[in-house]
């Protein structure tokens, strides 16, 4: 039987040694930090086709185990092994299928309409001042300073388009190759990563089942089974989160191009793809969505532009208290506050993809601190604390649809 002090002495040596090796990698780390940024973006580009396949079967994953579900039913009995391989390939072809007709419906006619109103935008321009001189009087000097300002930025760009950009010219067909061969590399990845999405849909069931095993494997039964249930509630929340906001903004562009072509607003597919788009962007997304339109829509027909605001208006309170709740349910328990909390935040760290993804994902930081701060009070015999919160706030708790 090995000694008590022997065996304290041991958990000491080894407890001063990782101290000590923790301390050296965290030196290291600190000193040789753009060193370390550098192997990791390396990393990160390697795996880049392993991210997007894992999000095109992420994303897929309903749609393939509902084909699964209907081939196992429909199959004879000999048949159902293939029931999973059939899924698979279906749910990659509706998916391209998919993208492939929003393309060819809407990129044709977004052309048209961009390029139509950058030819006749000099003469919007005119016709809006001249509507703006005879229904508000503004002044024709005032008009004249707005000349000579655009005037003043017109020869501002020219002079640095002969002096600045001619010069180095070099520099910038370098910069258009490399973006050239960014959007390449984006491509391949795509590619790549549409395969993987291949194998992770087929091995879908494995790699879960694998990864139970590992879990159970390597942490006792309590801790695995709150291990799980927590991936579970992830899972729940961005797939559920995710999904709906994609079918909530589709619905959303269908309504708003429904109701420009009543309206006979103008470039009614642009603005349409423009408010469904940045719809999918919590909170923000319909205002980032319909002031740009409006502009557009301004510059047209003023009064039209009234009527579109009065009418993104009515849609967002559509969309705010039917369609989202319908589709959406209340996942994620977060307050307003914490939602326009978390879109600037993630969204000030990682752009527009943070401000898609911040309400999911802190819906799942604070699910988990209020876990930790539950057990706590329980372990501090204060679990009455608790239980009077839950009763004073009923409405913090997501409710699953």
């Amino acid at each position: 039987m090995v000694d008590p002090k022997k065996k304290r002495y041991l958990y000491m040596s080894l407890s001063i040694f990782f101290a000590i090796s923790m301390s050296l990698v965290l030196f290291f780390l600190l000193f040789r930090l753009q060193s370390v940024g550098n192997v990791l973006n390396t990393i990160v580009d390697i795996l880049a086709p392993f991210a997007y396949g894992g999000v095109i079967a992420y994303l897929l994953r309903p749609l393939c185990n509902t084909y699964e579900s209907f081939f196992t039913d429909v199959f004879p009995m000999k048949m159902k092994r293939f029931a999973n391989g059939f899924a698979v390939m279906l749910s990659i072809v509706t998916g391209l299928l998919v993208v492939y007709t929003l393309i060819i419906m809407i990129a044709p006619q977004l052309y048209t309409s961009i390029l139509s109103l950058w030819n006749s935008l000099p003469d919007k321009i005119t016709q809006f001042q001249i509507w703006a001189n005879q229904n508000f009087g503004v002044d024709e000097q005032l008009l004249q300073i707005i000349d000579r300002i655009y005037q003043f930025f017109y020869n501002e760009v020219k002079t640095w388009v002969e002096n600045t950009l001619v010069p180095n010219i070099t520099n910038v067909v370098s910069g258009v190759g490399s973006s050239v061969l960014k959007v390449l590399n984006f491509l391949y990845n795509l590619l790549i990563g549409l395969i993987v999405a291949v194998y992770l849909l087929g091995s879908r069931k494995k790699f879960a089942r694998q990864s139970v095993l590992l879990v159970r494997s390597c942490l006792k039964p309590k801790w695995a089974d709150l291990f799980l249930n927590e991936i579970a509630y992830v899972d729940r929340v961005f797939g559920g989160f995710i999904d709906g906001k994609l079918l909530d903004s589709a619905i959303i562009g269908v309504l708003c191009y429904i109701g420009c072509l009543l309206l006979r607003i103008p470039n009614a597919l642009l603005i349409s793809a423009i408010v469904g788009i940045t719809n999918i962007i919590p909170f923000f997304g319909p205002f980032i969505g319909a002031i740009p339109s409006t502009f557009l829509i301004l510059i047209e027909d003023p009064l039209k532009a009234l009527w579109f605001v009065l009418f993104i208006l009515v849609l967002q309170q559509v969309d705010g208290n039917i369609i989202g709740p319908t589709i959406l349910g209340d996942r994620t328990g977060l307050s307003s506050f914490w939602v326009l909390f978390t879109i600037i935040f993630f969204g000030g760290l990682w752009g527009v993809v943070g401000m898609v993804i911040a309400v999911p994902l802190f819906a799942v930081i604070y699910d988990t601190i209020k876990k930790l701060v539950r057990r706590g009070l329980y372990h501090k015999a204060q679990g009455q604390m608790w239980e009077q919160y839950k009763a004073d706030y009923p409405d913090e708790e997501p409710k699953k649809k």
